[in-house]
């Protein structure tokens, strides 16, 4: 292997050290603590497994957790309801609702009953459209950690030719704002996209959000590229895979993410950094 790893969890891990040095001295300077609102709807195995990472991460760092453990048959209105009170209290300054939601609530509503100023999770449509006009508040947490932990290869960017392949509204749309933003020329493939291994050839940097192990192959990968994997998939004996094929992209990448302990951490670490930013930023009357 020649590609140097690069290793989300010490980045994400110093980070959250950051966020804890921080909060340690505004409670020394008199102010509150940061306050995240986690809201779970269902008992998703999964959800449920990341809400708790979430809120051992708040505790870690020294927030303020608020959960909502909602059962499975929440009203959408009751879910609404629930969220215009945490908009209102000054002791929060971050909402988050872990999505998939079920069915029948609509999770466009949601995240727009969300205010802009404590959407910690940057899905809301006024934060990406700040982020569209290059004047960004809070910004989505995977694309955001992605663009952390590129800086921390210590390459520069820009001017890079990078392709995402993946168009979805959490990850690859915004993904290629944040490129666009950082003076990469983006492009982005989706299901409509023609000979993506074409793209992805030429390509200084690859983001793949997809959601399917194996999409992007290891010849595809430029020599010397810098390859993030957003995927989280599973294979046939249960083991955590990406979405590239990691051993043969390896060899021709200058730089990787690893599944797990690439991506992953670094969302939630940008959560965290987010909540943060909302107090320290957004919420100073608070």
């Amino acid at each position: 292997m020649s590609a140097k790893i690069i290793d989300g969890n010490a980045i994400a891990s110093q980070i959250r050290q950051n966020v804890k040095q921080r909060v340690e001295k505004r409670l020394a300077d008199g102010m509150r603590a940061p306050g995240l609102a986690v809201i779970l709807v269902g008992q998703d195995p999964a959800s449920a497994l990341y809400v708790n990472s979430k809120r051992r991460d708040c505790a870690e760092v020294g927030f303020t957790s608020k959960s909502h453990d909602l059962p499975a048959d929440t009203t959408e209105q009751a879910l609404l309801t629930l969220i215009e009170q945490l908009n209102d209290d000054s002791t929060i300054d971050g909402i988050l609702v872990q999505l998939p939601l079920p069915p029948q609530i609509d999770p466009k509503t949601v995240i727009e009953t969300i205010h802009p100023d404590k959407d910690v999770d940057g899905f809301h449509p006024y934060n990406i459209g700040r982020l569209t006009q290059r004047t960004p508040l809070l910004r989505p947490c995977t694309p955001l950690g992605i663009m952390t932990l590129l800086e921390h290869t210590g390459e520069k960017i820009q001017g890079m030719e990078a392709v995402v392949v993946g168009a979805s509204n959490i990850v690859g749309r915004p993904m290629g704002l944040e490129l666009l933003l950082a003076g990469c020329t983006v492009t982005t493939c989706h299901r409509f996209t023609q000979n993506t291994h074409e793209h992805v050839s030429r390509a200084d940097i690859v983001v793949v959000a997809v959601g399917k192990p194996g999409i992007v192959k290891g010849e595809w990968i430029k020599p010397g590229a810098m390859v993030i994997d957003v995927g989280i998939n599973r294979d046939a004996n249960g083991k955590l895979i990406g979405d590239v094929d990691f051993d043969a992209a390896a060899k021709r990448a200058g730089w990787i993410t690893p599944v797990p302990g690439g991506v992953g951490p670094m969302t939630r670490a940008t959560l965290l950094q987010n909540t943060l930013y909302a107090a320290e930023s957004l919420h100073l009357d608070n």
